[in-house]
């Protein structure tokens, strides 16, 4: 059965999968502090979010018997995050708070910390913004004028931490959606060269039957 069956289910060891359970975890907490529970919105970023995770995992489990269906998975997990990412963007673009372009440093710096849990991504978003102050940013990493914002002091919380957060989230999910586009790539090569199930039972037979004749 080892030639037949190979080993699968590993997932909790893809950083795929990782990263896009912190996504999850980071858009739960994000959800519950700034989107309305009763809304609409509110359920389909948690959903989107869970769904990325889920049919990674759903994925790596159906590669035992095919590899079809896992490539299938992983592509519904890409596609649930890439909603994710537009959400997070109208949340941005709706409140009038930036969206950080790619060559922001802060992208890069939270990438570097290489936070495991949503606990730490929060205690990054809190050390960035102390960092800033309520004036917040300018949307390419540099400290915005008081003038410019007409800021009081409640600005820390209803500005700055929001656009922290948001973008945060979204430089997770940039990285998530990139670890799945090479596993997605790979595994359409892996499916290409070697074929899925039917033709690991095919070669199996054919071995067997060998085998028998001798």
């Amino acid at each position: 059965m080892s030639g037949l069956i190979p080993k699968h289910g590993g997932y909790r060891k893809l950083k795929s999968f990782q990263v896009a359970q912190l996504v999850y975890d980071v858009t739960v907490r994000f959800c519950d502090r700034y989107i309305d529970r009763r809304s609409r919105t509110h359920d389909q970023m948690v959903q989107a979010a869970r769904s990325g995770v889920q049919n990674i995992a759903e994925g790596s489990q159906a590669s035992a018997t095919s590899k079809k269906m896992e490539l299938k998975l992983t592509q519904v997990a890409r596609a649930s995050l890439e909603e994710l990412k537009l959400d997070y963007e109208d949340f941005l673009r709706q409140r009038g708070l930036a969206q950080w372009p790619r060559e922001n440093p802060l992208r890069q710096a939270l990438i570097d910390r290489r936070c495991q849990t949503a606990d730490e991504v929060a205690a990054w978003v809190i050390e960035v913004a102390k960092k800033y102050g309520p004036c917040g940013l300018d949307g390419q990493g540099g400290q915005k004028t008081e003038a410019s914002t007409g800021s009081t002091t409640s600005t820390l919380s209803s500005k700055t931490y929001p656009e922290l957060s948001a973008n945060a989230a979204l430089t997770l999910l940039t990285v998530a959606c990139a670890l799945l586009d090479r596993q997605v790539a790979r595994l359409a090569q892996d499916f290409e060269n070697e074929g899925g199930f039917t033709e690991r039972l095919y070669r199996v037979r054919t071995a067997n039957r060998r085998k028998q004749r001798q």
